[in-house]
């Protein structure tokens, strides 16, 4: 079962965790996990592009290390970049050494690659231990949702993906979509539908 929003309750036990953005004027942070992958990642930006809208993209280190232009495209066109740890790992079943190199792996990838720093994170998942959580604080913004698209699930038709995900969008919103090989298909199905929405009721794209 997908929770398309996250409930208050658990937000409420991480307040620590970004969950949603400023609601203030009529704006959306949108966010794409696990890129970069060419054929999504390029599609999705020329979606973007289309509608002078924006996104921020956590992107996978060994991705980043790969498709090293690919990454910088998305940076020249104005987008962010967040850390979404080297070798997309489970924080719940890593070790707390092995979990934190592995943030420290993508930061360095990144700076060698495209000379950028980045204070945004997002685990894996959404899955992340107390005790790793406690020190990425200290110099990183753990970036969470409230609005979980679903996309990579395969059981979920992409009229379903639409629908829940414009149902559950309002002011302020965190907005989590896939940009990789399991979302290839559906995100075309999906995206330029929910950008059109966004645009024609208003919203904004903000940036974290």
């Amino acid at each position: 079962m997908i929770w398309h929003t996250v409930p208050r309750a658990v937000q409420l036990l991480f307040p620590k965790r970004i969950w949603k953005g400023d609601p203030s004027g009529k704006c959306v942070y949108l966010t794409f996990d696990d890129g970069p992958v060419p054929g999504v990642t390029d599609y999705v930006m020329n979606e973007l592009a289309k509608r002078g809208q924006k996104a921020t993209f956590f992107m996978v280190g060994d991705n980043v290390r790969k498709h090293r232009s690919l990454a910088k495209e998305v940076l020249d066109a104005g987008n962010a970049i967040g850390n979404h740890t080297f070798n997309h790992r489970n924080g719940w079943k890593t070790a707390d050494t092995d979990y934190l190199e592995n943030v420290r792996e993508f930061d360095r990838v990144l700076e060698e690659g495209l000379g950028l720093k980045t204070e945004l994170f997002r685990p894996p998942y959404g899955l992340l231990k107390g005790s790793q959580a406690k020190v990425l604080l200290e110099s990183k913004k753990i970036v969470m949702w409230d609005v979980l698209s679903g996309d990579y699930d395969p059981s979920l038709k992409a009229s379903r993906i639409l629908h829940k995900t414009q149902e559950n969008t309002r002011s302020g919103s965190i907005v989590l979509f896939h940009d990789q090989q399991k979302t290839r298909e559906v995100v075309p199905k999906v995206l330029p539908s929910y950008l059109e929405f966004l645009r024609q009721n208003g919203f904004e794209t903000r940036l974290l």
